[in-house]
């Protein structure tokens, strides 16, 4: 009997590292199908039977508000609190301290609401209108505020390169946002972007580009390029690199440079030669062993003929005066040649048979003549 036992506990041990060792045979489907998401397909909503046992611990999250927020803020906290409380959300507004508080509730069910509800009360606080900023509490639409204040250090540029990203009207911050599919607001130091994640990303590339002094349409550009590669089902696969443009740095400042440059000489460990004296000098000249007497001639011949340089000089700057200025050549009318003459004689020719042609009116005889010709034919056709 406990042998029959011992064997049948043996064979089970046996089938169980059969189970274990034997792996799942691998399902015939392309890695492409399996990587790609299926069009029109969205992520099951959370509801209240995948956690019904609620949260144990109560959190809570608040955010302070400019005060020239409390207006708007007050109108529109019954709205806030509407829509919090379908996800059982309490919201309450402290208007002496300044400050917006959400937390749960023993209601609520949905762990991540609470992060969504931190985001709406932020996106009021930096004046993001409560139609646009309530959308957070979606599933399929995020928040991101970026922080630009701090990426430029100059006033006066910082105001230059966010009113650009705006652009003249808002146009190009209207561009943007139909090419990413998110609603942006420029506000102060920060921007609020409020979107799907793909489009998240997108502005706030643009932005920090747009900080770092590189003009938005050049991003507008590659995003117009890539929505029109994202139509074609042949190209998502492919890489887009050899579609989009590539645009060069240009660095318009240039550093001035000096009109006198300085050319370092080549280091030498050797010190400079010494200068030679005025002793020196004399010496390789012979002047040192001339007498005082030959000395002060030789220094009066080279004063005169520094002189005599000088006269000269001005001499021929005062017979630049007198110089007669060089006359311009003397044109000869030309001769009338053989060819261009006037033949009288063939002119008269002409005025004389201009005469003989009859021209102008008829004379009185010559109508007589042609009316009665017109009468004949007239009796002949009756």
């Amino acid at each position: 009997m406990a042998s029959s036992s011992f064997n049948g506990a043996a064979a089970a041990d046996g089938k169980s590292e059969l189970f274990r060792n034997k792996k799942p045979k691998p399902e015939n489907r392309d890695e492409s199908e399996l990587l790609t998401v299926p069009d029109g397909w969205k992520e099951p909503a959370f509801s209240k039977e995948d956690n019904p046992r609620g949260l144990l611990e109560e959190s809570s999250f608040a955010t302070l508000f400019p005060k020239y927020r409390e207006a708007y803020l007050k109108e529109c906290w019954p709205l806030v609190q509407k829509a919090l409380n379908e996800h059982h959300i309490n919201a309450t507004l402290d208007l002496i301290e300044g400050s917006m508080t959400v937390c749960t509730t023993k209601k609520t069910f949905d762990p991540y609401i609470i992060i969504r509800a931190r985001d709406l009360i932020k996106l009021l606080a930096r004046s993001v209108s409560f139609e646009q900023a309530v959308r957070i509490l979606q599933d399929d639409v995020a928040c991101d505020i970026i922080k630009i204040g701090s990426l430029v250090r100059n006033k006066e540029r910082f105001v230059k390169r966010r009113q650009r990203l705006i652009g003249p009207k808002g146009s190009t911050l209207k561009a943007l946002e139909l090419l990413t599919n998110c609603y942006i607001m420029v506000q102060g130091n920060t921007v609020s972007v409020i979107g799907p994640f793909s489009g998240l990303k997108e502005v706030r590339k643009v932005v920090l580009d747009t900080m770092k002094n590189i003009h938005p349409i050049y991003n507008i550009k590659t995003l117009m390029i890539k929505r029109e590669l994202a139509k074609d089902s042949e190209l998502r696969s492919q890489s887009w690199e050899r579609f989009l443009p590539q645009f060069k740095h240009k660095n318009v400042n240039k550093r001035k440079e000096p009109k006198k440059k300085t050319v370092k000489k080549e280091y030498t460990p050797f010190p400079p030669p010494q200068p030679e004296s005025q002793i020196d000098k004399e010496l390789a000249s012979g002047e040192y062993f001339l007498k005082a007497s030959q000395k002060k001639r030789q220094k009066m011949e080279a004063i005169k003929a520094k002189q005599a340089e000088a006269l000269s000089k001005r001499q021929e700057e005062r017979n630049k005066a007198f110089i007669p200025p060089k006359e311009k050549p003397v044109v000869k009318p030309r001769e009338a040649s053989t060819e261009n003459k006037i033949d009288v004689a063939a002119i008269k020719e002409k005025v004389k048979k201009a005469k003989n042609k009859k021209l102008g009116a008829l004379s009185a005889e010559e109508v007589k003549l042609k009316m009665e010709a017109d009468e004949k034919k007239k009796k002949k056709k009756k």
